[in-house]
């Protein structure tokens, strides 16, 4: 008796883990399908996706931000990112300021998880580095002082 409720235990765990996956029909499995940005009217590829819309950043260096940022930098992103062009884990820093806008930066910084699964603009970038960014649980004072050392990194004074 055992065995037999057993096996039907097993058969309704098997059978459940079906998911969405299309069977036989001839479409590719795509588990992002739904998370892409196309079809989303509030996803803007300037901006991601994140609380950050449009950030106002004064063209001088905030160098009191900038000590902090690097800070955060030494305990947070340095393991993986090093501040040349060059790949480590993650991209390197080195102009990442002049190909993004605050907004997408600091979006990307606090809100990583949905960016990965919503920016095609993160996406290609997963799919360079193969490693997702953990999410780091930036304060938005943090990511602010972040950003301001990448500033700095990029030659803004």
């Amino acid at each position: 008796m055992k065995q037999v409720i057993l096996f039907a235990w097993i058969a309704v765990v098997a059978a459940s883990c079906g998911g969405d996956t299309p069977q036989n029909s001839g479409e590719k499995f795509n588990p992002s399908k739904e998370k892409t940005a196309e079809g989303n009217p509030s996803y803007d590829p300037k901006r991601g996706t994140g609380k950050f819309t449009d950030v106002a950043i004064s063209p001088t260096l905030d160098a009191a931000k900038a000590a902090n940022g690097e800070k955060v930098y030494g305990v947070k992103c340095s393991s993986c990112h090093k501040l040349t062009g060059e790949k480590l884990v993650g991209p390197g820093w080195s102009g990442v300021t002049t190909k993004r806008t605050a907004s997408w930066i600091l979006n990307f910084m606090t809100n990583t998880d949905e960016m990965l699964d919503k920016d095609p603009e993160a996406q290609a970038q997963l799919e360079i580095c193969l490693v997702r960014m953990p999410n780091q649980n930036l304060s938005d004072d943090d990511a602010f002082a972040l950003y301001e050392f990448m500033r700095q990194n990029d030659g803004v004074k």
